[in-house]
């Protein structure tokens, strides 16, 4: 079994002026793209100062439209405020499906930033 190891989303700096932003990585490869039948994935989530949403979102499509693309259950990654542990630091997780293609949410981001999402599979 090969593994795959990428950076699906680089620094990511709130302009902390408290403003609700939103962003949504790029696709990138999942277990299902390769054909994998166990469909684990692990996601590194780096933060610092970070107060917001971060998600992974999945698509079974070959060539997905924007509607193809679904919450991957039980992979909301980070929600951190301003009471939060997760405000700083290095975040594993993991989740499986035969996904073809996934992808970052960052939501309800109103500070701090994300340093790098990596994922493996």
């Amino acid at each position: 079994m090969s593994l795959n190891s990428e950076n699906i989303l680089s620094t990511q700096t709130h302009p902390g002026d408290s403003v609700v932003t939103t962003i949504t990585g790029a696709q990138h490869t999942g277990d299902g793209f390769y054909g994998r039948s166990d469909g684990l994935h692990t996601i590194q989530v780096t933060v610092t100062g970070f107060i917001g949403r971060v998600a992974m979102q999945g698509t079974l499509a070959a060539e997905p439209t924007e509607s193809d693309w679904f919450a991957i259950s039980n992979a909301e990654l980070i929600a951190a405020d301003e009471d939060s542990a997760f405000r700083d630091g290095s975040f594993m997780y993991n989740f499986t499906g035969n996904y073809v293609w996934v992808r970052a949410v960052i939501s309800d981001w109103t500070d701090g930033s994300v340093n790098g999402i990596l994922l493996n599979h």
